[in-house]
């Protein structure tokens, strides 16, 4: 009995620490959508929980753990500090600051909720995201926008972490 059990302990071990929890695709979304009775732009930008953690250790604290109980200001600064930096916005080539709402965890993704007040008159927005792109040279970030009827996506990489749409 005492055999089979180390036999079993030396197939199963080898097993269970070979297994690999990342993923192989780096890959960020982030949603703008206009709203139209606030005058507002309503952005939602979605971040695999284990690379954000990652990027957030190495950038401000070595042992932050991103969970929802686990230190909510704190990681809310960091992470709207990091993406102030990382994603910049311009409307009718005038950059404009966010306001970050806030963050929620849901199965492996956060969710960061963003938002540009006092927005009117768009001709032209344009849109630099390099989130992730300091630290993963393969994270490729998709950018979605809902605004004055058009739907446009775009995907955005280290060499080209810029996109622009124009309203005529």
């Amino acid at each position: 009995m005492k055999y089979l059990q180390l036999l079993i302990a030396f197939i199963v071990f080898p097993l269970v620490t070979s297994y690999d929890m990342s993923h192989d695709y780096y890959v960020g979304v982030t949603e703008i959508e206009y709203a139209q009775e606030q005058k507002s732009l309503q952005i939602i930008s979605q971040i695999f929980i284990d690379d954000f953690e990652e990027l957030l250790r190495k950038r401000y604290d070595e042992d932050i753990t991103l969970a929802p109980d686990n230190k909510p200001e704190i990681i809310d600064d960091y992470v709207n500090r990091y993406l102030s930096d990382k994603l910049k916005i311009s409307i009718n080539g005038n950059p404009v600051e966010f306001i970050f709402i806030g963050k929620e965890y849901k199965d492996d993704i956060t969710y960061c909720y963003l938002e540009i007040e006092n927005v009117s008159n768009m001709k032209s927005i344009e849109v630099v995201n390099r989130v992730l792109f300091d630290i993963f040279p393969e994270q490729q970030n998709i950018v979605r926008l809902k605004l004055l009827g058009k739907n446009k996506s775009f995907l955005l990489v280290p060499d080209n972490d810029k996109c622009m749409l124009n309203f005529d």
